[in-house]
């Protein structure tokens, strides 16, 4: 017992900051996980777009002149009604003189209505065979449909040709249809026209095992008669030719009230109609046909609820006008049940929630509707969620469109301004005559916060040694527990102070080194981080003008010959370097790289020195340091080598610190957006710059490359491919040029195609979890990366 109580009482209590970490890493899962959602949800919102537009799967027939010896010659010499009975298959005629008028892939917002109301205006009802996809996206068509008297029937949910899919996918296109129909009407339908489709006597031996399927499932096939080949746009004219029967003959005949421009079809329609009705035919629907055709014959009309149409005529001839069915199995239909479907079949697979009743709502059974059934349970409410998830993809993609293009326009025209502006800047302050005024000679103090750095504190120190300006080095030393202090106290350098502090945190750090500091001009630097010789003098000299209050140098990636490295050696160069030189000429600088910078010690101490309100406190300084009237520049001549994170999970700390501080920061100073001077000037030009183009279009940015795969998939791979490529090109150009302004060499380029790939979807996902940090009220403790030291001394390091 006395062993277990020392054993508890030796064991360390947490710090403070570890059990601030803890906190905070509790507080991220959620915040991961509402990130992976949202992204889930718009890929799924995308590929149900995608889906629904049947832009995927290819819409084409894949089946042509295939042999028909398999298929029963009273089948192909049948009529274009085909059900199944007993399991065996029959075929039925329409009566003479007697009109069915379909239609195939509606609805579609500009000619289905147009269609209805010529329908309407000349008292007749259709058979619509609708596409599932099409009923999703126009659900109120639908109803409208149903409700003026039409019947409707499935035509698949992705127009697909059905003879070469398997009997999962044909199950799947049927049952994504019905609900769909059950969505926007309230209904299930017993009747299907295969895409692609014609005449019965077109039935081949791959065509025919699909509609023996479908009759078992409970489904009538409709097939044409005589087809108006409206979809080839022959004229007027042709097409109501083409749409006549011969003689007396009832029809089957086929229109198409969408896929193309049907002009031709809304006038040819309603001539078509009179010239009929001229010739004594009366027009119904499939239902009604069979109706019809079952009355003629003389047999018992079944007249169940569920089923509400005249069946089973007796056995005539093949072909016969009469209206009579031909059994391939050589048997005349019998009495039907209630619950089947016109023909004898049982009710379809897929709606297993479908009342009896074919009157929506549950009147009066209609003869022209007798396919249809109300639908319940669970078909329903999943239409009703189909039609509802389809609603909000038909205006979340299109509107999202809308909004990258402007994005994508917004990046474009930053690219441009950076390459103009980064060239001005560049030809500017390199002339030969520019000068910031009289050479600044004067030391000044150089302040190194350091934390557990022994692996780089001694490189550090020896390159400011090697200074060729005067300076002062003080090393703050912020409650290492590595021997830091130690390893900076035994190099013996001279005019280095070591400041040994207890642990308070970077801003700490620097505050402590200011007021300790004996000079004027401070430079302030990490610990990782290496001086070439010059880059002290480069960095003071702009302080010879008077109104500048601190200046940005120009970091260097040390350890760039890994990926990862060479990753944020391009971005160092093309984003943090071209920026810096746009923001400079802009006089709207917002931040001051921790690893080089230089301030006046009189500015610092005026704006209250570095806050600990945010985790960029470099941001949050350059901020304060423009709104208290101090200009901030750009000195492309200072360069600091520094050590970027050597693995992933070091790089994402790192940049969702630096992501969630600058947020903090902006929020911290957005009254300067109502501030006048320079700090009015910040606020409504450096503010919305940084705003738009390192949150907002980073934000966005994700989506832009699933824009780009979703078009690669869903619409045009060749031109997506190319307009991809065309973006990458343009980068390619900037990042050369920022290469050359830099003189850094090319052959690290050949690695941007693999980051833009890669490590931008990472910094984008960086970005948003660092968003949703922000908005939903999280904090971070501050986080220090585990270094290498390799970053020596600036000519050892490869360029």
């Amino acid at each position: 017992m006395t062993r277990n109580t020392s054993a508890r009482r030796r064991r360390a209590a947490p710090s403070r900051f570890e059990r601030a970490g803890r906190r905070a890493a509790a507080l991220q899962r959620p915040r991961v996980v509402l990130a992976l959602v949202l992204v889930l949800g718009l890929v799924s919102v995308m590929l149900l777009d995608g889906y629904l537009r049947a832009e995927v799967l290819g819409d084409r027939r894949v089946r042509t002149d295939a042999a028909y010896d398999k298929v029963p010659q009273r089948i192909l010499d049948g009529g274009p009604i085909l059900t199944s009975a007993n399991g065996s298959m029959r075929t039925q005629s329409v009566p003479k003189k007697t009109i069915v008028l379909t239609f195939d892939d509606g609805p579609d917002a500009t000619y289905t209505e147009k269609v209805l109301k010529i329908l309407a205006d000349n008292d007749v009802n259709g058979t619509f065979f609708l596409v599932g996809s099409m009923i999703a996206r126009h659900p109120g068509i639908v109803k409208d449909m149903v409700g003026q008297g039409n019947e409707v029937g499935l035509h698949t949910f992705t127009h697909v040709d059905l003879s070469y899919q398997s009997d999962a996918r044909v199950k799947r296109e049927l049952t994504q249809t019905q609900l769909a129909l059950a969505g926007a009407a309230g209904i299930t339908t017993k009747l299907v026209r295969a895409p692609y489709s014609s005449e019965a006597s077109a039935i081949d031996n791959y065509s025919w095992p699909v509609y023996k399927k479908l009759g078992s499932m409970g489904y009538t096939s409709v097939f044409v008669d005589t087809d108006s080949d409206d979809w080839k746009k022959p004229g007027v004219s042709k097409i109501v030719q083409w749409a006549t029967p011969k003689k007396t003959k009832g029809a089957s005949v086929l229109f198409h009230d969408a896929g193309g421009n049907r002009d031709q079809t809304l006038k040819a329609l309603p001539k078509y109609i009179k010239k009929m009705k001229a010739k004594g035919y009366t027009f119904t629907t499939v239902s009604g046909a069979m109706a019809k055709s079952a009355a003629r014959g003389g047999s018992a009309q079944n007249g169940s609820a569920g089923n509400g149409a005249a069946q089973n005529g007796s056995a005539q001839d093949s072909g016969a006008q009469g209206g009579g069915t031909q059994d391939a199995g050589g048997q005349a239909g019998g009495a039907q049940r209630s619950g089947q479907v016109p023909g004898g079949a049982a009710a379809p697979q897929g709606t297993p929630s479908s009342s009896g009743t074919n009157a929506p709502g549950g009147g009066a059974q209609n003869v022209d509707q007798a396919a249809h059934s109300n639908a319940t349970g669970t078909t329903l409410y999943e239409g009703k969620a189909l039609i509802a998830a389809v609603a909000i993809a038909e205006w979340t993609v299109p509107t999202l469109a809308v909004f990258l293009a402007v994005v994508g326009v917004a990046v474009m025209a930053r690219f441009a301004m950076m390459l103009v502006l980064a060239r001005r800047h560049y030809r500017q302050r390199n002339k030969r005559r520019f000068s910031w005024g009289p050479p600044v000679t004067g030391p000044v103090s150089v302040i190194v916060p350091a934390y557990n750095e022994k692996e780089c504190i001694a490189n550090t120190l020896n390159s400011l040694a090697q200074s060729t300006h005067p300076i002062e080095i003080i090393v703050v030393d912020d409650g290492s527990t590595d021997g830091t202090k130690e390893i900076a106290e035994s190099l013996g350098l001279p005019n280095v102070r070591v400041i040994r502090q207890e642990n308070a945190g970077k801003p700490a750090a620097l505050n402590n080194g200011v007021r300790k500091a004996s000079y004027d001009i401070v430079v302030m630097m990490d610990g990782d981080t290496v001086f070439e010789p010059d880059t002290v003098r480069q960095l003071v000299q702009p302080f010879a003008a008077s109104e500048i209050g601190a200046v940005a140098g120009n970091a260097k990636v040390g350890n760039r010959n890994t990926v990862i490295g060479a990753w944020q050696h391009i971005e160092y160069v093309m984003g943090f370097n071209l920026d810096r030189r746009m923001y400079d000429l802009l006089r709207c600088m917002p931040t001051i790289p921790g690893a080089i910078g230089a301030f006046r010690r009189q500015a610092v101490l005026e704006v209250g020195g570095m806050s600990e309100d945010t985790l960029a406190e470099d941001t949050d300084i350059t901020v304060a340091m423009h709104r208290a009237g101090w200009r901030v520049v750009y000195q492309e001549h200072a360069r600091a080598w520094t050590e970027a994170p050597a693995s992933l999970k070091q790089l994402w700390s790192q940049r969702y610190r630096w992501s969630y501080g600058t947020m903090q920061a902006l929020w911290k100073h957005r009254k300067s957006l109502v501030d006048k001077g320079p700090s009015g000037r910040f606020g409504r030009v450096g503010m919305p710059l940084v705003v738009l183009f390192q949150i907002v279009t980073p934000v966005f940015a994700p989506l832009i490359d699933l824009f780009t795969v979703y078009s690669m998939i869903f619409v045009d791979f060749k031109a997506s491919l190319l307009a991809w490529l065309a973006v990458l090109g343009i980068q390619l150009v900037c990042a050369a040029y920022a290469f050359r302004l830099d003189g850094e060499r090319y052959r690290y380029l050949w690695m941007l195609p693999l980051q833009q790939i890669a490590y931008r979807q990472m910094m984008y996902l960086v970005l948003i979890h660092s968003s949703i940090t922000a908005l939903t009220g999280g904090r971070l403790r501050w986080q220090k990366l585990k270094r290498t030291g390799e970053v020596g001394t600036p000519t050892g390091v490869g360029r």
